[in-house]
Formats: structure tokens, sequence, C-alpha cells
């Protein structure tokens, strides 16, 4: 029999419904605790406590905190896989920040719930269950973090919550899911490009995250890049930018800040194609670093690790190239 590390860390999958009220919340007792008989029958669970927090209230602290912690378990005990219970709000953006720094093959799922423990439908159970099933295949190994949700296989880095209360919320625009989970089994019908793991020991950086919208200029990115050591920028389409704005985009490059390009669209990725004033072209040459198809708030993680690495831009395209 297999054997599993669950790690809680809190979120919906830990919270009960006040049926006087309607309002969800935590527990002292972590609900998920009543489906450990069920989960022996399929490994040999050990279940920790690392968080009990809502996942609005996760930082890119206790992220890093978390990946220490697995790899800290890794070395004491042998475990074949690690689930990892999540809120939704922020599971896209742990997941992924896992898999940039993991130092394992050891498949390390996350997952979390839409429906509070006690509400119609929840959620929960099933997707522990499943997550605990994708932990414990042997194919599951070395493909990165994976993300179960609602009987899905995700890679961290493509997953994201299209949703907002919807159980079948976490989904990976433009390439779907690697595998799917049956009462059978589990199976994998992609395999994912690892990309490389970035060994960092913390996490010192500020890196800003903004929308591009119509007519944007350069005074809301002058203000709010102060005292900030890069940003993110969600632009329009393929990678294209109101004119108004370089000008001050273009002085964060010249004081040494890099500026990541990422679409706000959720397929697709950005790419240096136009070449009229604010177009992906003219951004390149300026020396915007382009993003390989994450979405904002990844790539804000990215960034915050790769300044960990380097501070050179052409080096940071590399990795985002990654």
């Amino acid at each position: 029999m297999k054997k599993i590390l669950l790690i809680h860390t809190g979120g919906t999958i830990a919270m009960a419904e006040d049926k006087e009220t309607g309002s969800v919340n935590t527990q002292n007792r972590h609900p998920l605790e009543r489906e450990l008989p069920e989960l022996a029958g399929l490994a040999d669970i050990t279940s920790e406590n690392f968080l009990n927090v809502p996942s609005p209230h996760v930082t890119p602290e206790h992220m890093l905190r978390l990946s220490c912690f697995i790899e800290n378990k890794l070395k004491q005990d042998t475990y074949d896989g690690i689930v990892v219970t999540h809120g939704t709000d922020t599971l896209e953006e742990t997941a992924f920040l896992l898999d940039l720094v993991l130092q394992t093959t050891v498949p390390v799922i996350v997952t979390g719930a839409m429906r509070s423990s006690n509400e119609h439908g929840s959620d929960g159970p099933y997707n522990l269950i499943s997550s605990v099933k994708v932990a414990s295949s042997s194919e599951s190994a070395g493909k990165g973090v994976l993300v179960v949700f609602n009987e899905e296989i995700h890679t961290a880095k493509n997953v994201t919550k299209t949703h907002t209360s919807n159980i079948a919320t976490f989904q990976s625009p433009q390439y779907g899911p690697i595998g799917i989970v049956t009462k059978r089994g589990v199976f994998f019908h992609h395999t994912p490009v690892k990309s490389a793991v970035h060994t960092v020991t913390r996490l010192t950086k500020k890196v800003l995250l903004l929308k591009a919208f119509a007519g944007m200029d350069g005074i809301l990115i002058k203000n709010a890049a102060s005292g900030m050591d890069g940003i993110v920028i969600e632009a329009l389409g393929q990678g294209n930018l109101p004119p108004a704005t370089v000008p001050a985009l273009v002085q964060l490059i010249t004081e040494g800040k890099p500026v990541v390009l990422v679409s706000r669209c959720f397929n697709g990725i950005v790419q240096d194609i136009y070449s009229y004033d604010g177009g992906g072209k003219k951004l390149k040459e300026a020396g915007l670093i382009f993003s390989n198809g994450l979405n904002g708030q990844k790539a804000r993680l990215k960034l915050m690790v790769a300044l960990e690495l380097t501070e050179n831009r052409h080096r940071l395209q590399e990795l985002f190239d990654q």
C-alpha cells in the first residue's frame, strides 16, 4: 500500500456553513478527518495540519514555507505521494510556486473544494479521494505539481480558477487537463513538459501586477511601481498596450526594474507582432520581458522567484521562455 502525506492548509474544504446565518468559516476540528477511515482503504495516510486559514490570507511566504515543509518531510520519511488541501482562491498560485521550487519527483497534488463540508453536494471528500488516487499512481511521478479537481488532473502551470462558485471551476484554458480520475483508476492522456526547478530560500522582492485597459496612461504605473522591484502587466491581446503607458514602462526598465508582459486573455501567448506605438514588437524592442503563456498572478510569482536568482534582463527572458 502506498504511503501518502496529507497536508492541510485550510480553505473551504476545511470549513462548514452556519445554517442560521449562511456564513462559511473555519472549524476547530478539520471536517476531512471524517474521511480518513475511507482513505485508509486507498493508502497509508499520514495527516499534518500546516495551516488553517482562508486562501486569501495565504502569502508567497506561506507558499515557500510549505515547500520547505514538504521537502523536510520527504527527508525525514519515505512517502510515495503528497496531497495538499487548500482554499480555491489562491490555490493555483500555491500550486505554481511549489512547482517552481520543489526539488522532488514525488507526486505532489493540490486540491480543495468549492462547497464546505456540510453543504449539499460538498465536493471536498471526493476531490480528496481522487487526489489520493493520483498521488498513489506511479504515473504521476515526475510530472510536477498537479491540481486535481472534479475528476480532472491539471498541471500547476496551466490551471486556473474560471468560475466563482461552480465545482468545475478549475480548467486549463487552451491545453485542457492532462488526465482523469475514474472509479477504475487514474488515466493520463498527456505528459507535460516539465519546466526547470529553481532553488530559492527566501522571497524578498516586491512585484506589482497591473491590468491594462483602454485609455490607460503612465500615471498609475509611475505611482504604483514606486518601491517595487519589478512589474507584471496584463496587456491587451497578443501583447499590446495603449501608447501613453510606454514612457513610464521604459523609465522603469532604465531604472533596472524588469517589466514582464502577459496577456489579459485566458487563451494564447504574448508575441512581438505589431509594430505600431504600444504594439508588441515595439515593446519587445524597448526591453519588456515576454512570458510564455503564464497568467498575471503566476507571472508575478515567477518574477519574484527569478529576481532571487538574477537581475540580468536577458537571463530573466530566458527563465520566462521556459
